[in-house]
């Protein structure tokens, strides 16, 4: 058997990636994502997008992305094998550390095949030296799925002031059950979670005329709602609630008058995601009208 020889494609080589043959179970192409559209449009980049090849066959292959403006890989989001040592050896030599998101059919418990195409792939990264974070569910809503009544109990107000929506982000963080925000937390308190998610926020290309800022009637505040657009279209960008007023069901509140804006300004097709284990934003979603579309296994490399 010949040497195993990964390296990064680079362009006009597009069609090596498509070579290889493997059963599309999981993953974002079973979602529609086609590899070679996305690599016309540069959406895949040369550099970002590997593959393993013995005897000049395609063994193993992994896409990075990232938005026109970024530096640095996004997240791995493509990543396929005939060959798992393969797999994880192209991982290691690529050396690039974003996280990794295996999309999920919403069914995949209930296929035994699909389970197995999952946790083969699990099984190479984490021989690679990563780490699970977190499932996650995906939501899809459009116009048929009927846009829900405002409950009209909060005062939504715009604020161009950075400080306000940052110190609103810091409270929101407290005691909060999402995993990101939680490894931010251990790794820099709640400054650095607010910090990561106002970064986030402004790597929308989304106006920033759009957040929102919650609050009762009384003027307490309530927590913040977020519409944005990502490079796939629309998307419920953060929402949170503060400790003080967790428990009345606000988080629906702030989702419906998320939805709302989106739909003022145009768009049909929303997209949203949130952790399996926060209950109390799922049954949001869930009430909202937000149908679960995928999951999202999401694996991490561990700081240095």
């Amino acid at each position: 058997m010949t040497d195993l020889v990964i390296r990064p494609l680079e362009a006009g080589e597009g069609s090596l990636f498509d070579s290889l043959d493997v059963p599309q179970l999981v993953g974002f192409g079973i979602f529609g994502r086609d590899f070679a559209e996305m690599w016309a449009k540069g959406e895949y980049r040369p550099g970002w997008t590997w593959v393993a090849l013995r005897d000049g066959e395609v063994v193993a292959r992994a896409a990075w992305w990232g938005g026109p403006e970024d530096t640095e890989p996004v997240a791995l989001d493509w990543f396929d094998f005939t060959d798992a040592q393969a797999g994880t050896a192209l991982l290691r030599a690529a050396g690039f550390r974003a996280e990794y998101e295996l999309a999920l059919p919403a069914d995949w418990r209930e296929r035994p095949e699909v389970v197995q195409a999952r946790q083969v792939r699990i099984d190479a990264a984490l021989a690679a030296g990563m780490r699970p974070l977190v499932d996650r569910f995906r939501y899809t809503w459009t116009l048929d799925d009927g846009l829900p009544e405002r409950p009209n109990r909060l005062d939504y107000r715009a604020d161009p002031d950075d400080g306000a929506f940052h110190a609103a982000l810091m409270r929101v963080h407290e005691g909060t059950l999402d995993a990101h925000a939680q490894r931010a937390i251990a790794q820099g308190g709640l400054k650095q979670a607010a910090d990561e998610d106002l970064e986030l926020l402004k790597w929308f290309p989304s106006p920033r005329e759009w957040w929102r800022l919650a609050y009762t009637p009384d003027g307490d505040l309530v927590g913040l709602t977020v519409p944005g657009r990502n490079y796939s279209g629309a998307v419920v960008g953060i929402i949170g609630v503060v400790p003080e007023h967790r428990g009345h069901g606000y988080g629906y509140d702030l989702l419906v008058e998320c939805t709302h804006l989106l739909v003022e300004n145009g768009e049909k097709r929303v997209l949203a995601a949130t952790d399996l284990g926060n209950r109390a934003m799922a049954a949001a979603f869930e009430r909202a009208g937000y149908p679960v579309t995928q999951e999202r296994a999401v694996l991490e490399w561990p700081s240095r």
